[in-house]
């Protein structure tokens, strides 16, 4: 099945962490996909800064709609890795992600991550991953 701006939307509204987090998707392209989180203090660590899970979060749910694209909508993320480059303060958090490749069964996904910072945006974490079709149910 092909994913659509409107069913993306439908499946982070049935994904229930997402709909905790507030989690916006925002843009859907092949060359970028994009998800908005507007910050409130339950997001941040003891230090004030956006907790490092929440930037992960993004960032996999990101490069996994990325993926999605490009191999259909049963898919998972496979593996990913995230660096943090400075410490994210600021009231919003976006996740942007296009794909770096794609075979039949699996695409290697960058995300960056930015918060509004001084009327832009500042660059608080890459990532990198790798989305797969997801495998078919078996019977147990």
């Amino acid at each position: 099945m092909e994913l659509t701006f409107d069913l993306g939307r439908q499946i982070l509204q049935q994904q229930a962490f997402s709909r905790l987090l507030g989690a916006e998707l925002t843009r859907l392209e092949r060359d970028c996909t994009e998800l908005q989180l507007a910050l409130r203090p339950e997001l941040l660590q003891q230090n004030g800064f956006v907790h490092g899970g929440v930037l992960c979060y993004l960032a996999d749910n990101a490069l996994t709609y990325a993926g999605g694209l490009a191999l259909g909508t049963r898919v998972v993320t496979a593996e990913f890795k995230i660096n943090y480059v400075r410490p994210a303060l600021g009231s919003l958090v976006v996740a942007r992600a296009a794909v770096v490749h794609a075979g039949k069964r699996q695409a290697v996904c960058r995300c960056d991550v930015f918060v509004d910072a001084d009327g832009g945006e500042r660059l608080v974490a890459t990532a990198l991953g790798t989305i797969a079709v997801a495998g078919t149910k078996s019977a147990a």
